[in-house]
C-alpha cells in the first residue's frame, strides 16, 4: 500500500472509531442510577447474584429481610434489626446506616447526603432482580 492510501485509510478508520466513542462511553457510564450506585455502593457491594464482596450482594435487596444473604456474615446488629428492605428505609439507611442499625459493619461508608442521589440508587437497585 503506498503512503496516501496508507494515510487515508488510517484516518477514516480513526475517524470511525472516535464516531463510536461517545455511544461507548455512555453504555459504560449507564444510567444515573447506575452511576449514582457506582459512586457510594459498588465498591464493596456488587449487584450480581450470589458474589458477595466486603458488604453482600445487592441482587434481590428490595422486599428482602435484613441481614439474610446466604454466604454473607452480617453483623449480629444487621441480623436482629427486623428491617425488611423497601424504599423508605433503603434511602434512610443509604443517607446514614449507624442511624438506621446502630452497629450494621459498614464503617467507613457515613451515608449519601443528597435526596436526589439516594433516590436514584433506591431506584437502581428495586432493578436488580
Amino acid at each position: 500500500m503506498n503512503r496516501p492510501a496508507f494515510r487515508e485509510t488510517l484516518f477514516s478508520t480513526l475517524a470511525l472509531l472516535a464516531s463510536f466513542a461517545p455511544a461507548l462511553a455512555a453504555e459504560e457510564q449507564g444510567d444515573d442510577g447506575q452511576v449514582a450506585y457506582n459512586n457510594a455502593c459498588r465498591t464493596c457491594h456488587s449487584f450480581k447474584e450470589g458474589d458477595n464482596r466486603l458488604g453482600p450482594t445487592l441482587h434481590g435487596i428490595v422486599g428482602r429481610k435484613a441481614g439474610s444473604v446466604e454466604g454473607f456474615a452480617f453483623s449480629s446488629a444487621m441480623k436482629s434489626s427486623g428491617i425488611t428492605w423497601d424504599e423508605a428505609n433503603l434511602d434512610k439507611f443509604i443517607a446514614n446506616p449507624e442511624a438506621v442499625v446502630n452497629g450494621n459493619g459498614m464503617k467507613p461508608f457515613g451515608g449519601v447526603a443528597d435526596a436526589g442521589e439516594r433516590k436514584k440508587i433506591v431506584d437502581y437497585l428495586k432493578t436488580l432482580k
